[in-house]
């Protein structure tokens, strides 16, 4: 039985779908009922429980022999920092209580760092207490996910305006599908390994030039890219609606990224093939209006 946390979310989904093609046994963990029905008419076993809670989740997992673990980014706690770690703790217990003995963990890029990336080093303690659990981990560190431009749509579609958060709009990155993420998931529980590993994956290198124009295509209007300078940061992301203590760590992390802090610096690379412009050509005509959504599977935000 392989357990799949955040299975509503981007990364998660798709890493259960993929698994039940192929036959195995998935446990599906949702953090409420409603969610449940779907998962069970395509075969799945579902328990409904919050990574916060060790007993429920330390149950769900007894019996299984991988598990999927990611770590929720939710704009709404008052204290990331402690936030993080009340989820750590609970996740980290819960695994050597029921004995897991493989974990696949969504990480970011970066996660190596101990502190000046903002809310990555949530991530990079993540990544230390389940390294204590005695699991045998697949930790996955992927680059900027693609589908982070649908927190753009509105603002793009409403205002013609295309905001980066970098001194330049020009310097390609690699972006990866959150389809090749999944995938990435799904094969490290099928296939563990036989030591723990750091994996780095990455896709197709863009500027975010070139994605305000694959979405000017698809939008149907031109769009103006506005690369802010670092001193605007700050009061743009509070201008957006972010609380300012989330505004200062996103600030951080893009510091961070500017500095060549989330570099690529794991065990072996994965490289995604999903293009750029195929994300784009499948998101909605609109955006969802919550970053928090995304912050499910990974603490990208837009940039």
């Amino acid at each position: 039985m392989l357990a799949i946390a955040g299975a509503t979310g981007r990364v998660g989904s798709i890493a259960a779908k993929k698994l039940l093609a192929e036959g195995e046994a998935v446990r599906v963990l949702v953090r409420s009922e409603s969610a449940a029905s779907a998962w069970s008419s395509r075969g799945a076993d579902v328990r409904a429980c919050s990574l916060e809670d060790t007993e429920v989740l330390a149950e769900a997992l007894t019996g299984c022999s991988g598990f999927f673990v990611l770590l929720p980014f939710d704009l709404d706690v008052g204290d990331l920092d402690a936030y993080a770690d009340a989820l750590i703790s609970s996740i980290s217990e819960a695994v050597i209580r029921a004995g897991v003995p493989h974990i696949a963990a969504l990480s970011s890029g970066g996660a190596d760092l101990a502190e000046g990336t903002g809310p990555i080093t949530g991530l990079h303690r993540l990544e230390q207490a389940l390294l204590s659990t005695g699991a045998k981990l697949s930790i996955l560190r992927p680059a900027h996910f693609q589908e982070k431009v649908a927190d753009l749509i509105d603002v793009a579609e409403q205002t013609g305006i295309f905001p980066v958060f970098s001194a330049t709009a020009d310097k390609p990155l690699p972006m990866v599908a959150t389809m090749d993420i999944g995938a990435a998931v799904a094969r490290s529980l099928i296939d563990p390994p036989t030591n723990s590993e750091v994996i780095d994956i990455l896709g197709p290198a863009h500027s975010e030039r070139e994605v305000a124009s694959l979405l000017s295509d698809k939008l149907g209007r031109d769009l103006e890219v506005a690369a802010l300078p670092e001193e605007a940061w700050v009061p743009a992301l509070a201008d957006a609606g972010f609380r300012t203590h989330i505004a200062r760590s996103l600030a951080e992390l893009y510091r961070a990224d500017e500095a060549g802090l989330l570099a690529p610096r794991g065990d072996r690379v994965i490289t995604g093939t999903t293009r750029l412009e195929i994300t784009i050509d499948h998101l909605p005509a609109s955006g969802r209006g919550n970053v928090s959504e995304q912050g499910e599977d990974h603490v990208e935000v837009p940039d």
